[in-house]
């Protein structure tokens, strides 16, 4: 005769348990718009930082679709976290991502058709962002809703600082214009290479190397401290 085993099945900890030691919403938050800017701190978003960032119109569309990608991928991943497969979860955050991108680009479409058109295919590109992708995996795969919602918040305004820093240097020198209305002097001579490929480079160049000075600045005198 077998005898029944007594004890009590061993209980395996959920797999989206979270660490003790992950950020709060708060820290997400604040870390995604300076300390861990994804432009300008992970060089994340580098073809559409490059590429639309002529003018702060386009640069400012590219931002605002974005955020709603990022925002909206990190909510409903991590509203389904507990039945993510380890085996199946890019997968599952490409679709995800994928299906708001284009509810994002057919109302672009829709409704700001002329900008649309001039965006090109950047918008359906965002579907390959890093910044997305990473952002499901490090912290909306694992968190909470509200800290994932404050995480896309947080580097959706960091993404769109980056983005509004470099479209501003780049149609002010370039255009002499900002949000398409003239603010140089009319004596001003529009520095050309800055609304072409060459401008974005060194645009962001010389904003990258401002940023690190900056923050070995601040460590110097933190430690002197």
């Amino acid at each position: 005769m077998t005898i029944p085993n007594s004890e009590p099945p061993s209980r395996q900890p959920p797999a989206t348990s979270m660490p003790l030691d992950q950020p709060t919403a708060g820290e997400r938050f604040i870390q995604g718009i300076l300390p861990e800017n994804p432009v300008y701190r992970q060089l994340l978003g580098m073809c559409p930082t490059l590429a639309v960032t002529g003018a702060m119109q386009p640069a400012m569309t590219m931002a605002a679709a974005t955020a709603f990608v990022l925002i909206s991928a990190n909510v409903i991943v991590s509203l389904i976290r507990g039945l993510l497969r380890p085996h199946l979860r890019i997968l599952v955050f490409t679709l995800t991502i994928a299906t708001f991108v284009t509810i994002a680009d057919r109302a672009l479409a829709a409704y700001l058709y002329t900008m649309s058109k001039e965006l090109g295919p950047y918008v359906p590109l965002i579907i390959v962002n890093c910044l997305i992708i990473s952002r499901c995996e490090i912290c909306a795969s694992k968190q909470s809703v509200g800290t994932a919602l404050a995480d896309g918040v947080g580097m959706s305004l960091g993404f769109a600082v980056a983005l509004a820093s470099i479209a501003t240097v780049r149609e002010l020198l370039g255009l002499g214009t900002w949000f398409g209305l003239p603010v140089m002097p009319t004596v001003w001579r529009h520095w050309g290479v800055m609304i072409l490929p060459p401008g974005a480079f060194l645009t962001l160049g010389l904003l990258l190397g401002l940023v690190e000075w900056t923050a070995s600045k601040r460590q110097a005198t933190t430690k002197h401290q």
